[in-house]
């Protein structure tokens, strides 16, 4: 959920059923805003507070990827 103003660019927001903000996912469950080539935030000075909550290389972020690894 985005909770807060951040600066996301609209274009990786989604709005669910109760009005709710998210980030916007692909149909893969990869966040819109990562750039798979380099496997970076494409936002990340404007990446909302739920991001800047996980240290990068941290417990959280490392099984989130773990549960969405690409396979080709």
């Amino acid at each position: 959920m985005l909770i807060s103003e951040t600066g996301v660019p609209e274009r990786f927001i989604e709005t669910d059923s109760w009005g709710g903000q998210t980030m916007a996912r692909l149909e893969d469950g990869w966040c819109a805003a990562l750039d798979r080539d380099t496997m970076l935030c494409s936002i990340y000075e404007k990446r909302p507070f739920i991001c800047r909550q996980f240290e990068m290389g941290g417990y959280e972020c490392l099984e989130e990827r773990g549960a969405n690894e690409i396979i080709p």
